[in-house]
Order: structure tokens, then sequence, then C-alpha cells
């Protein structure tokens, strides 16, 4: 019988894995745009938000098909466990 608190934290780390490519890509150009601002003193927010939005693109037309692999390997788990005890 599958435990739905097993199902659940597997989930939820699967979640945290699988987001990471995306956040830390965000992250980092943050830091890195937060200090070019810093330096500069240039505090528009539009300056901020195109790069971060071309960050997360890039992170998810590379992490993309990893993303999907994983999320269809633990769909056919979890299925296969919930059709075993059917």
């Amino acid at each position: 019988m599958p435990d739905f608190s097993h199902i659940a934290s597997q989930a939820l780390i699967l979640a945290a894995m699988l987001a990471a490519p995306v956040i830390l890509a965000a992250a980092c150009v943050s830091f890195l745009i937060s200090t070019l601002q810093a330096a500069t003193q240039v505090q528009d927010q539009t300056v901020s938000a195109v790069p971060k939005l071309l960050a997360v693109a890039a992170a998810l037309a590379i992490a993309g098909s990893w993303i999907f692999h994983e999320l269809t390997i633990f769909a056919a788990r979890t299925l296969a466990e919930l059709a075993r005890v059917g």
C-alpha cells in the first residue's frame, strides 16, 4: 500500500530539485545586477527585471528536458504504485 506521506515527501523533494536551476539562475543574476546597480547608482527596476527574465528563460531552456524527464519518471512510478494497490 502506498504511503501518502512518502509520496508527498518525494513530491516535495522533487519539486525542490526541479525548481533549483531556475531559482539559482535568477538569484545569481539578481546578485550581479544588484552589485552593478550599487556600483553605478542606477536604481531602475527594468534594468534588473529583463536580465532575470532572460536568465530564467535560459535556465528553463537548458534544464527543461531534464525537468520533464524527472516529472515523467515520478508520475509513472506514482501511478504504478497506485495501480498496484488498485
